[in-house]
């Protein structure tokens, strides 16, 4: 029961893994933050990403033992992404242990085999980031809580509050697992001291949770770019949400005191919807940030698929209609296998970290400028360094490392316009076509300067960036 969900996971979670060994902005700056010291990442921490802290350290700690032993056969790009295959191994075991507890060992089995299947959870089991973590965690805090539920122990409520607070520092947007929780606790009607002890938890992981909260306000502005939601990530939801309540009617039996409706489904929809309302408020909402409500839905969709699956003798089914679902199965599985290969492709990430550094080399020459539009892109470079090895950064005063940022500091708008000007050709990364340009000085005199005093001499598209070569007017070679 949790061999076969899990073992599907890990190989799901191995297949593809080097993904032609690009790797997209993201997982640059884990890279990055991950190969600083622990004196250089602090200091780093109280100006920008500090909600990501807890992961950088975890992740330092793996790169100083993954690199001293199996980095140079595997690469980084396997290690970046090992723990998060390891979260959601870990996070399919526990759906099935959790499906096998609410219902029944067949529920189990398919609620983890569900689990696995889903995509946007192979997405994200390849990814150098802690959302496979933060999954995990929240799928054994269930766990425990559906035990504590059962048997009230101090070591299971103990056990939940430790998850439950790791799951948060790792990530803010998991305390939005607490009211489904909550709501699971209230819906199965349990004893009064369970509610208690259920509170008590929740105020601890909250109140463990809250420093960190109150600090990240400073640095809100780092998700001003988030706009509207996703058409696609709302779309994704929208289809399990649904998928999922049609399954919450299949009638099953729960074996506990929390019945399956009473967790699966508050899990399913209130962490998404919350977060939907507060994008009202202030846009916040990504699909990766409350990425466990998928355990919600594999739940209820084992246990239905469960319950309908059974022998004809136990559910009185002719044996057409069974035939009916397992070809529903199969057809399901047909028409994921195009979506699970796509995620394995450098083109299903919003860019391409790698392939950017590959086209400044090509495109370079030792001696040439580099600019890099807006700055916020230099990430591009954390990954291959020594593929910019000889470009001269005009625009970078201090490096990420040296000013404690994830992109490093730049010069006054004048300087970097001087120092272009005593270029003779310059590289430029920036981003794609259609893009919003950014409207500060350095930014603009960038831009200006480039069309009043250069002329494009060829220019390259991968993945989620624009390459361009600029050079004086005459100074083009080849030809162009």
């Amino acid at each position: 029961m949790v061999l076969m969900p899990s073992g599907l996971m890990l190989f799901l979670g191995a297949w593809g893994i080097r993904r032609q060994d690009a790797v997209w902005r993201d997982e640059a700056v884990t890279y990055d933050m991950a190969h600083r010291s622990l004196a250089d990442l602090w200091p780093t921490l109280q100006h920008v990403d500090v909600v990501h802290g807890l992961y950088y350290v975890l992740m330092h700690c793996w790169f100083l033992v993954y690199d001293a032993t199996l980095g140079d056969v595997l690469g980084a790009v396997i290690g970046l992404r090992l723990p998060s295959v390891a979260a959601m191994t870990a996070a399919a075991a526990g759906v099935a242990l959790l499906g096998q507890r609410l219902v029944g060992r067949r529920a189990g089995l398919l609620a983890g085999l569900t689990f696995a299947l889903v995509p946007v959870v192979q997405q994200y089991a390849q990814e150098g980031r802690s959302y496979a973590t933060v999954c995990a965690l929240i799928v054994w805090a269930s766990y425990l809580l559906v035990l504590a539920a059962a048997r009230p122990r101090r070591k299971l409520w103990l056990g939940y509050t430790a998850l439950m607070l790791c799951a948060c520092l790792l990530h803010e947007f998991a305390s939005l697992a607490l009211p489904a929780h909550g709501a699971a606790v209230v819906l199965a009607r349990l004893p009064r001291r369970v509610l208690r002890a259920w509170l008590l938890s929740a105020a601890t992981v909250l109140a463990g949770l809250a420093p960190l909260a109150v600090f990240s306000t400073r640095q809100s502005a780092q998700i001003s770019w988030l706009m509207w939601p996703d058409p696609v990530q709302l779309l994704t939801f929208a289809v399990l949400a649904v998928l999922g309540i049609a399954c919450s009617r299949v009638r099953v039996r729960s074996r506990g005191p929390i019945g399956l409706r009473a967790l699966g489904l508050p899990l399913l929809l209130l962490p998404t919807l919350l977060l939907l309302l507060l994008s009202h408020v202030e846009p916040a909402y990504v699909d990766r940030y409350v990425l466990y409500y998928v355990v919600g839905f594999a739940l209820l969709a084992g246990a239905a698929l469960a319950r309908l699956l059974r022998p004809a003798g136990e559910l009185g089914q002719t044996r057409g209609r069974r035939l009916r679902w397992t070809l529903a199965v199969v057809l399901v599985l047909a028409v994921l296998l195009p979506v699970d290969g796509h995620l394995r492709s450098p083109d299903s990430r919003v860019d391409d970290v790698t392939a950017v550094a590959h086209a400044v080399r090509a495109m370079s020459e030792p001696g040439d400028g580099l600019l890099f539009t807006p700055a916020r892109r230099r990430i591009w470079r954390a990954t291959l360094p020594h593929e910019f090895r000889g470009l001269h950064d005009l625009a970078l005063a201090k490096s990420p490392a040296a000013s404690h940022t994830l992109y490093g500091t730049e010069r006054s708008g004048d300087a970097i316009r001087a120092r272009m000007l005593a270029a003779r050709r310059i590289v430029v990364a920036g981003d794609p076509d259609g893009a919003p340009a950014d409207d500060n000085d350095q930014e603009i005199a960038k831009r200006a300067t480039l069309h009043d005093a250069f002329t494009v001499c060829r220019s390259t598209v991968v993945r989620g960036a624009r390459i361009t070569l600029y050079a004086r007017p005459g100074a083009c070679r080849g030809g162009w």
